[in-house]
């Protein structure tokens, strides 16, 4: 801030304070001041959920407040909970959710010195990352520490306002608003308006839904406190209070999945929630949980003959007391997602979010339940009927679910929206819930902007919604960029080179040499993109682990797309059986499939090339990943899942496929799908590299907008402290050709973000725009998914 504007701050408050003195000296005060505050759009809840809608709604000019009931942005991924945002990433390659929460987490691995793993922990860097985006956000106010403790109502279906307390300040806060957006988590807003909403199990019959139970019932998955420990050097006691649990069963830990397997903490398992209300007794449950906290180091310290030595030097470092919540009230909404929707994947033509984790339905009661979760009590086992059942996605979202169906001004996004218990399993992740928040706040924006009544979004404006989403960034399975304004999509496009795709090598080190994880013990698959007419030859790199010839089953099948794991419907257009050497190691072998368009060869799509189970053989991993280029393995019941081994397996192809072409960035589709989408430059070339576009007649520009490689493979705790995707760009320029030569319009030194937009300070008339791509941060390749370009007027 600069001195002048805190001098003005400063006098401000002084005189507020003054103002404030004299009432009270002469007039009396009330017990509490209350400030009234009118809106285009009103968020209830700074969960990721609410803040993404929140910002969403604040970039597309609707004058939106944001009010959060605890001192931070986050809800559950917050330093008071410190739970790592999960999605779909963490079961389908390239299938991270971008937009707000890309832009965010991005930012916090840039900037974080802390290491993230898959049960915590996210810290204040991380807070201030979303306050900090806050306070620069154009037409956003909020308002921290408020809770919503009433709605006032102008009309029987309308919200006119909702009141707020604000802790430690004896103020109350009057927020009127056209649209008002419940992300609450506990459906606040909706339940003080008079909507109709559900909490527990639905029965089997009621929908038909195999993770159902057979009855219906009030149980809800239960809350999470995480704790977090350091290594202090020396030997550390810990001596448990008296009123901590008593927990000294071996079988309670290691035969019903809640394994004490790092020494650092977390633990999801730490989770209670039957027989308290969620709601109601919720003080209650934190109570319990911090007990079960306690219990549980005191198990890890000091009872545990497997941890006892490990966790020696170790001592709790925090404890959170906010219980991370799953699941309680779930508002009716226009229509109600259940479990076929993901399983199926159900296409919606008012499609706005997607998702992909799997149906994770916990054990009401938690810690006091004979298990704390199926997939646990199964140990983890990723081919298990349990997750064979449950493994789902990617899946479309619709509007209509975060729409309330009995109130007209009012939506919803988070875990609270229109879902069963069942599909809430899989909805309710705090990447998805990310996403589904910025298309709802979008969409309040763009209702209010063409006079709309929300419900009528779905029918009257859902293309504009959808296709917003896709500029700002964002990824829909079912839709693609058919933006008329976008001047790229009528370009000629070139580019300095292309990257032709050979396949890849595994490292060859003796740290790598047999790694268990590279055993055919079931079929895998590698995707292969296609962009020439023929495919002579495929090869593997395999070690054969036995003394005796083996040979492997190897197919090749035509597939939709790089989430397409069917392995029993698909044709193959080749097979083959392939003999290795006794003994041989990283042995290259070769099959001659002389493949062409006239025998099933599609240039631009994908193929998988699938190698059947055989335990004696090794199919080694690449020792790198090549864009686009997806492996998997066979989970059972016909399907496959994304393999966490490495993203690619060592595969070589003759001849080459040029499937890196500079018209990838042009087709609509921003990430690897259904086919790599990506221009990318010969690495044999120095940089710099560029991409151009060129119009017949000269096209005036004022915005400039690019989608860059980076951050897609793994979820947010897949990156190390101050990440910079070495895939993604670093300097870059754009250039327009203007009187017989090129004219820098705009530079950037430095990024690391995925999605940038230039808004030109002064637009420019061309017929010739290009992106040179000087530096990346790291990769030997300049890389573009997509490039937009629009006229001044189009913001």
């Amino acid at each position: 801030m600069e001195a002048k504007e805190l001098a003005e701050d400063t006098n401000i408050a002084n005189s507020r304070n003054s103002e404030r003195v004299i009432r009270k000296a002469h007039e009396g005060e009330t017990a509490r001041h209350i400030r009234k505050e009118s809106y285009d759009v009103v968020v209830c809840g700074g969960g990721l959920a609410g803040f993404c809608a929140a910002v969403a709604a604040a970039r597309h000019g609707a004058r939106t407040c944001l009010v959060q009931d605890r001192p931070v942005f986050g809800g559950n991924s917050s330093s008071e909970v410190r739970v790592t945002p999960h999605g779909a990433a963490a079961f389908h390659v390239y299938a991270k959710e971008t937009g707000i929460i890309s832009e965010l987490l991005i930012e916090e691995r840039a900037r974080n010195h802390e290491v993230i793993f898959e049960n915590g922990w996210t810290n204040s860097v991380w807070d201030m990352a979303m306050y900090d985006l806050a306070v620069r956000t154009p037409n956003l106010t909020f308002h921290l520490n408020t809770s919503i403790v009433d709605v006032r109502k102008s009309a029987e279906r309308r919200i006119e306002a909702v009141i707020g307390v604000v802790a430690n300040a004896e103020t109350s806060l009057e927020l009127t608003g056209d649209i008002f957006i419940d992300c609450t988590g506990d459906g606040i807003v909706a339940d003080l308006a008079g909507c109709e909403w559900h909490m527990g199990s639905e029965a089997r019959e009621e929908y038909g839904e195999p993770h159902a139970p057979l009855r219906a019932s009030g149980d809800v998955m239960g809350s999470s406190l995480l704790f977090k420990t350091v290594n202090t050097g020396a030997p550390a006691p810990f001596e448990a209070p008296e009123w901590a649990a008593q927990l000294d069963n071996p079988d309670y830990f290691y035969k019903e999945g809640r394994r004490p397997n790092d020494i650092r903490g977390g633990y999801w398992w730490i989770e209670i929630g039957m027989p308290w209300h969620t709601i109601r007794e919720n003080e209650d449950i934190r109570h319990q949980l911090t007990r079960y906290v306690l219990g549980v180091w005191d198990w890890i310290k000091n009872k545990d003959p497997k941890t006892k030595e490990l966790a020696a030097n170790h001592a709790i470092d925090w404890i959170g007391q906010v219980p991370g919540k799953r699941e309680s009230r779930r508002i009716q909404g226009l229509y109600l997602m259940t479990e076929h929707d993901p399983m199926n994947r159900t296409v919606f033509d008012d499609e706005i979010a997607y998702g992909g984790w799997f149906l994770d339905l916990h054990t009401p009661g938690g810690l006091l339940a004979p298990t704390s979760e199926h997939a646990s009590a199964e140990g983890y086992d990723e081919t298990s009927p349990y997750m064979v059942k449950s493994y789902c996605g990617p899946y479309g979202i619709p509007l209509r679910s975060s729409i309330a169906r009995d109130v007209d001004n009012l939506m919803m996004a988070g875990r609270n929206v229109s879902v069963t218990h069942a599909a809430l399993g899989t909805v309710r992740v705090m990447g998805t819930t990310a996403i589904v928040g910025q298309a709802v706040g979008t969409s309040a924006a763009i209702a209010l902007k063409r006079g709309l009544a929300i419900k009528d979004v779905p029918d009257r404006a859902i293309r504009e919604v959808q296709q917003t989403l896709l500029r700002d960034g964002c990824f829909l399975p079912n839709a693609a960029n058919e933006d008329e304004l976008d001047l790229a999509r009528t370009a000629r496009i070139s580019a300095s080179s292309e990257a032709a795709c050979a396949g890849m090598g595994p490292q060859m080190d003796d740290k790598r040499r047999f790694p268990e994880t590279e055993v055919l013990r079931e079929r895998k698959g590698q995707w292969i993109a296609i962009a020439e007419e023929s495919l002579a030859r495929v090869s593997v790199c395999l070690s054969n682990l036995s003394d005796a010839p083996q040979t492997v089953e190897a197919r090749i099948l035509p597939v939709d797309h790089i989430w397409d794991y069917r392995t029993e419907e698909l044709e193959p257009l080749a097979a083959a059986k392939l003999a290795i050497k006794p003994g041989a190691t990283f042995e290259w072998v070769e099959w001659d499939v002389n493949l062409t368009k006239a025998g099933g060869l599609e240039p631009g799509k994908y193929v998988r090339l699938d190698l059947l189970a055989n335990p004696n053989l090794q199919w080694h991993v690449a020792s790198a990943a090549v864009p686009g280029h997806t492996c998997a393995y066979e989970m059972g019941q016909g399907k496959m899942r994304r393999d966490w081994n490495g993203p690619t397996r060592s595969f070589r192809i003759d001849p080459p496929q040029r499937s890196f072409g500079p018209g990838h960035a042009v087709n609509g589709v921003a990430r690897p799908y259904r086919y790599t989408n990506l221009w990318r430059s010969d690495p044999a070339k120095a940089l710099p590299q560029w991409l151009e576009l060129a119009w017949e007649q000269p096209r005036t520009i004022g915005h400039v907008e690019l989608t860059f490689p980076g951050h897609l493979l793994w979820e947010y705790h897949g990156y190390a402290p101050f990440y910079r995707d070495p895939q993604c760009p670093k300097d870059y320029r754009i250039e327009a050709w203007e009187g017989g030569g090129w004219t820098e319009i705009a530079a950037v030194r430095g990024n690391y973000q995925r999605h940038c937009r230039h808004r030109l300070e002064k637009p420019v008339t061309a017929a010739k725009l290009r992106v040179v791509i000087e530096a990346t941060n790291g990769d030997p390749s300049a890389a573009i998914y997509e490039i937009r370009c629009y006229p001044p007027q189009a913001q």
